[in-house]
């Protein structure tokens, strides 16, 4: 699977796909309400003007689920592919559990399945629910056949858009033959259509290839379940390990990438079965012929008019092409060389490349899925990304338009506009200084420890800083998760232990160097310069005063709920980040409640929107809205909050008044698409207002949007 930061496991989301075959601008919320789309903010000369998105710094490929033309789509680790008889590709979104369509213009919707949720439900397509859909093939009158893999089953899409389970049992793995719901399947990774309307299943992890009647009768065509070997032979005397790719041609005959034994196999109608290229149990990115030809692990297999056969070398990450006679060639990419440049030929760069298609002009279509995109490869080798977006991390320093992060986590502003970042899985502190250069001040990118120090020198924990803050002096303070620590760090990159102490976990109260934290995400800091910290392990709320006295102004340690009180008698569920206004209240993201707390100077709790662990993503007033897991938080000088949605894609506003609105991103929509709000985000993970602007920071960079929603 993709690298990918890893959210903590602390509830499952469910958000509902759009579900129209024809997407339209209107259907992501862009020609919505002008509450939805005519946001407006006071501007330098008192007008107003409407709020656009647009990137700061940084690259916002990567993973997602939203609908849109080419570039403004997001998919998640997609897998299968096939093309429908009007040129529509038909994509199984493996992770994000949905099957999509891709129209021949490039717009991409959402046909089936609920994101990210997981399932076996038939019915129709908005009922419906996958468990990591894989390959999938299309009849001619229009019905989709598709090998739901964590299901163990056999699904089939109607033209007329029911889903029906065709054959297995969901959730029951094993490799007997047998009718419909009779059968059992193991990892199903493909299926293939002959003339006759007959399906035929790459079933991986039984190593066998079967066969399901139109009537649904299943049978075991070649192979024997549970036995692999490379050996050809006819029917049950023929041995396969671990198929994942499989196609018919024109005369029926089926072809195999047997991804174990790194072989394209040839089952005849007849079922018997020969080697066509590769040699079994030999690993290499040779071209040549037959058995004299060299194999990575393989995914999905195409057939042109001519009888070319095309498949995903995986394990090399190149696309290969066999012809008839078993002469293999490399038509894309470069063995051992990943990346996601398009190019032709050895120039371009695959990271995953998996599914195969082919239209009648003979472009291919491959689903490049550690790229979370699709690429589209001429028969002369030329590869485009016509979906989707590459992801691009690093920790690039230089202008804005040439710097990389990798998951930056938390923003902090001082006076002068410098802003400061979190850089969190570079495990280092950056600043970005008012003339747009980018510099890190403090931990080298990759190097992970607890070594007090000045600027490359200094050491954070890996996946630390979580959180960052800037105090009166223009001083940065971070929290150093991993090793249960605050850290402060000079202007001048010089990085100092501030409280507790490096591995040493706990809640003690005291003073700095006796004070013990247990897992701190975001810090704020007051004007008189009072350092507060959420210590989400102990769900409490931490103060630390400039005299550098450690106590817990709210909560309990170790006692979850939602509970409005006073300090001790308060409760948290788990919060991650924290706030400040010109007044001295705190503002907490209570996460794992879904809700946004407010803590007096005194340490009075109290709920001031969201429903306590009840996710949504609702707009009103206080108990009536919802949150689906908000990450960050910011008040900006008039007194409104800023809310990172995270888990709803969206920014959320709430008034001095309590009213919670969205205005910027579409609940349950995760790309990224700049321009008029609301525009579309992906797991934003901080806001931070300051003066008309408001950052977001984002997978791999930051967003902007101005005026302030």
């Amino acid at each position: 699977m993709a690298a990918s930061f890893d959210f903590p496991s602390i509830g499952a989301q469910r958000v509902l796909p759009l579900l129209a075959l024809a997407f339209t601008l209107a259907a992501c919320g862009f020609e919505g309400s002008s509450e939805d789309t005519d946001s407006t903010g006071d501007d330098s000369a008192g007008t107003n003007t409407i709020s656009t998105l647009s990137l700061f710094t940084g690259h916002m490929g990567g993973s997602g689920n939203a609908d849109g033309t080419g570039s403004i789509a997001r998919l998640y680790n997609p897998q299968g592919i096939a093309v429908d008889g009007d040129g529509n590709l038909i994509v199984s979104d493996t992770f994000n559990q949905l099957i999509r369509v891709v129209s021949p213009t490039g717009i991409v919707s959402t046909l089936a399945g609920s994101t990210r949720v997981t399932g076996s439900t038939d019915g129709s397509l908005a009922e419906t629910k996958f468990s990591h859909p894989c390959g999938l093939d299309v009849a001619p009158n229009g019905d989709i056949y598709l090998a739901d893999r964590a299901n163990h089953i056999i699904r089939v899409i109607s033209a007329e858009g029911q889903v029906s389970t065709l054959a297995g049992t969901a959730g029951s793995q094993d490799g007997v033959d047998g009718t419909g719901a009779d059968a059992r399947f193991s990892d199903p990774c493909d299926v293939a259509l002959d003339s006759n309307g007959n399906i035929f299943v790459a079933d991986g992890g039984n190593h066998i290839i079967r066969k399901i009647t139109p009537a649904g009768v299943v049978s075991t065509f070649a192979g024997s379940a549970g036995v692999n070997a490379g050996t050809d032979g006819t029917g049950s005397n023929a041995r396969f390990y671990s198929p994942q790719g499989i196609v018919a041609d024109s005369s029926d005959n089926l072809y195999v990438a047997d991804s174990g034994n790194r072989t394209i196999r040839k089952i005849t109608p007849s079922a018997v079965v020969t080697t066509l290229a590769g040699s079994a149990g030999q690993t290499g990115s040779t071209d040549d012929s037959g058995s004299n030809a060299r194999f990575g692990s393989l995914g999905g297999i195409t057939i042109d008019g001519s009888g070319n056969l095309f498949v995903a070398d995986v394990g090399n990450v190149t696309i290969r092409k066999v012809t008839s006679g078993g002469v293999v060639t490399t038509l894309a990419g470069s063995a051992g060389l990943t990346g996601s440049d398009d190019g032709t030929g050895f120039a371009a760069r695959f990271k995953g490349p998996w599914g195969m298609a082919i239209d009648g002009q003979g472009d291919l279509y491959v689903t490049d899925f550690q790229n979370h995109n699709i690429r589209k490869v001429t028969p002369e080798g030329v590869v485009t990304t016509i979906v989707g977006m590459a992801e691009e991390r690093g920790s690039n320093d230089g202008e804005l338009t040439s710097a990389r992060f990798f998951n930056p986590w938390d923003l902090a502003a001082d006076i002068d506009g410098t802003l400061y970042i979190a850089d969190t899985s570079n495990y280092t502190v950056r600043r970005i200084s008012p003339d747009g250069q980018v510099a890190t001040i403090a931990g080298t990118a990759g190097q992970a420890g607890s070594t007090d120090g000045t600027g490359a020198d200094a050491r954070f924990a890996s996946g630390s800083p979580m959180g960052i803050a800037v105090d009166p002096n223009g001083d940065v303070v971070a929290t150093d998760r991993s090793n249960k620590t605050i850290r402060k760090v000079t202007a001048l990159g010089v990085v100092t232990t501030l409280a507790g102490a490096a591995g040493e976990s706990g809640s003690a109260d005291g003073s700095c160097a006796e004070a013990r934290f247990n897992n701190v995400y975001r810090p704020a800091i007051d004007k008189t310069g009072n350092i507060y910290v959420a210590d989400l392990g102990d769900a409490t709320i931490r103060k630390i005063t400039p005299a550098c006295e450690v106590s817990t102004l709210a909560g309990t340690p170790g006692q979850k709920a939602t509970v409005d009180g006073t300090g001790s008698a308060a409760r948290f569920e788990g919060p991650y980040d924290v706030a400040t206004d010109a007044d001295g209240n705190l503002y907490v993201a209570d996460t794992n409640g879904s809700t946004i707390r407010k803590v007096t100077a005194e340490g009075v709790v109290t709920t001031i929107a969201g429903a306590p662990s009840v996710t949504g993503s609702s707009d009103g007033t206080g108990s009536e809205a919802r949150f689906n897991l908000p990450f960050g938080i910011a008040v900006a000088d008039n007194g409104t909050i800023y809310v990172a949605d995270t888990y709803n894609h969206t920014i959320r506003k709430i008034t001095p008044e309590g009213v919670v609105t969205t205005v910027v991103g579409v609940a349950g929509q995760g790309g990224f698409a700049e321009g008029s709000l609301p525009g579309l985000l992906s797991f934003p993970r901080d806001v931070e207002a300051h003066g008309s602007a408001l950052y977001i920071a984002l997978y791999n960079g930051i967003a902007v949007v101005t005026p302030l929603p």
